[in-house]
């Protein structure tokens, strides 16, 4: 779902230093979307062809019927709106009839997660994915504590919890997620390296359209890898006062970085 805003009076508690008068707050409401249905195909003026697993879930669970509208899109970038024209026992059509803007984000983020507890890691993904990341590097750091077995192939299943979460939020594109790489790696890419950690002296801020931000395990960076780090020319950043989960400051970060210079 989309979100829209509306209006909620909220009043102020009483007492040395607040306002008696109410204040409003812009709170988000879900918004009614058409169902959003992937293709591989080319997005272009005509008529489509839709089968195989998509079909199945837009006629059997959605149940989308003949004339509706629904939105397409391809996972690179390309996105439209439709109308169903006609459904069959193993595939529809559907007529596309214009192109819809692109709800990209201008920055382009690539998000290097600490492998973490994997339930926690695959809600970094759906979330981060919502965000507008258009990549994901699963790194490997000194204090990771699952062994790789725990989390080697996995790629198929992190693949579609970031599909469905590109579908549900309205995105055309279908972030890349990377194979599991070390922390040695990534420190040492081209680009701004935007490094997390709440125990350092955030750097100077700079103005960025693309970087890779690195948000470090359950037991933090090692001093190593902090050091390491510096000699790397990463920034540092900070993420408050408070120590943070690693899921929660992985989502934290990429929504701060984005607000401050992306879309939101």
């Amino acid at each position: 779902m989309f979100h829209g805003l509306a209006n909620t009076t909220i009043h102020a508690r009483r007492g040395a230093g607040f306002s008696r008068r109410p204040f409003v707050l812009l709170c988000q409401t879900h918004l009614r979307v058409h169902h959003r249905i992937f293709t591989d195909q080319p997005i272009a003026p005509g008529e489509i062809t839709i089968a195989g697993e998509e079909f199945h879930h837009a006629s059997r669970v959605v149940r989308v019927r003949d004339g509706e509208a629904v939105e397409v899109f391809d996972g690179r970038g390309g996105s439209a709106a439709g109308r169903v024209k006609s459904i069959a026992s193993s595939s529809m059509s559907v007529i596309i009839e214009s192109t819809i803007p692109s709800r990209e984000s201008p920055l382009s983020l690539t998000l290097a997660m600490s492998i973490i507890n994997l339930e926690k890691f695959e809600i970094v993904l759906q979330k981060a994915t919502e965000l507008g990341v258009v990549a994901f590097i699963p790194m490997v750091t000194e204090r990771v504590e699952l062994r790789p077995e725990r989390y080697r192939g996995k790629s198929e299943r992190w693949e579609k919890i970031v599909f469905e979460a590109v579908k549900q939020s309205g995105r055309a594109v279908t972030p890349r997620i990377e194979v599991p790489t070390p922390f040695n790696d990534v420190i040492r890419r081209d680009g701004t390296r935007l490094l997390f950690d709440a125990d350092s002296q955030p750097s100077l801020e700079e103005p960025v359209n693309t970087a890779t931000l690195l948000i470090g395990p359950e037991g933090g960076w090692s001093e190593e890898e902090i050091a390491s780090a510096r000699a790397s020319s990463c920034l540092f950043r900070r993420l408050g006062p408070r120590r943070l989960r690693a899921e929660t400051a992985a989502i934290c970060a990429v929504a701060i970085i984005t607000a401050r210079y992306g879309d939101i």
